[in-house]
């Protein structure tokens, strides 16, 4: 019944992914077109991270594909970290995108060009409704997936940039203030550094195999140490593989020379201990007694 559960979530998240992906292609195409023959920046800065948000889409969805392939003797575990490292992709995209942005926005503010604001208005008004759709598909996998953040992100800011892109459409048709097409360009793109050095550093995190910001390894070695027969617990080694496994390794100093049997119903104790305070869901303990190595919680091999 889980498996199928999960099999069933999976394709209506494939699903989402490629309804938003053609969304963009559309976005972006009506967008360059309309940005060249209107000239405005602000348009084709949208249509460039509407094209940022293809790529990252087309790349939330191949890191979804590959997350669910089976471990093999080359790949034990399997491709796990796919969606991580889109994540990474996508969040690096972001700011790349932006600092372009910027750039072409000093240019254009330096001298301003009249822009055909009708055109400007009508597409961002498309753009709007298209990528808040996709945000809508995107939600709530949003939540519980680093994935499918990054792909969240993109089109929620788009959206947004979209709105600002609306604005300034307006103020251009209504009072010729055409020099806000470039503070516009300016605003969305300081907004995109922002998100995305927040996914670009969560990302990073992971995949440098950093200890995740909830977990305080202090109080993990006090709670397993709190255990009958246990010495303590050292050589401590905590990080996520992906958005879902959550791995602790360690060496486990012992008061007894106890019997396999009596490990492994120690070993019981502290996966549900671990479990339940931390949410810890993959254990690999080196059990020892009397062994002449240091006892620090964190060594450095």
């Amino acid at each position: 019944m889980e498996h199928s559960h999960s099999h069933k979530h999976s394709q209506v998240k494939d699903r989402n992914l490629l309804i938003s992906i053609l969304l963009n292609i559309l976005i972006t195409a009506a967008q360059i077109i309309g940005g060249v023959v209107s000239g405005s920046l602000a348009l084709l800065s949208d249509a460039l991270h509407n094209f940022s948000d293809v790529i990252s889409l087309v790349v939330s969805y191949i890191a979804a594909k590959l997350s669910r392939q089976k471990a093999s003797i080359h790949r034990t575990f399997g491709y796990k970290r796919a969606e991580i490292l889109a994540a990474f992709i996508n969040a690096s995209t972001l700011v790349i995108v932006a600092v372009l942005l910027i750039i072409e926005a000093t240019k254009r503010f330096e001298n301003p060009e009249k822009i055909e604001s009708n055109l400007v208005i009508w597409l961002s008004l498309i753009a709007i409704i298209a990528n808040g759709l996709s945000v809508l598909l995107l939600k709530k996998d949003a939540d519980s997936n680093l994935n499918m953040r990054s792909a969240y992100l993109h089109l929620l800011t788009d959206m947004m940039a979209s709105i600002a892109v609306l604005i300034g459409g307006l103020l251009m048709k209504y009072y010729q203030l055409f020099w806000v097409d470039s503070v516009l360009t300016f605003l969305i793109a300081l907004y995109l550094i922002w998100v995305g050095y927040d996914l670009l550093k969560k990302a990073t995190k992971i995949l440098m195999l950093f200890t995740p910001e909830q977990i305080n390894i202090k109080e993990v070695v006090r709670v397993v140490n709190t255990l009958p027969k246990v010495n303590k617990l050292h050589h401590v080694h905590v990080w996520c593989l992906n958005d879902d496994e959550l791995h602790l390794e360690a060496h486990l100093d012992l008061k007894e020379n106890i019997t396999i049997n009596e490990f492994d119903c120690i070993l019981r104790e502290i996966e549900l201990l671990l479990y339940d305070k931390f949410d810890i869901n993959h254990i690999n303990i080196q059990p020892e007694f009397n062994k002449p190595d240091s006892k620090d919680v964190i060594v450095q091999d």
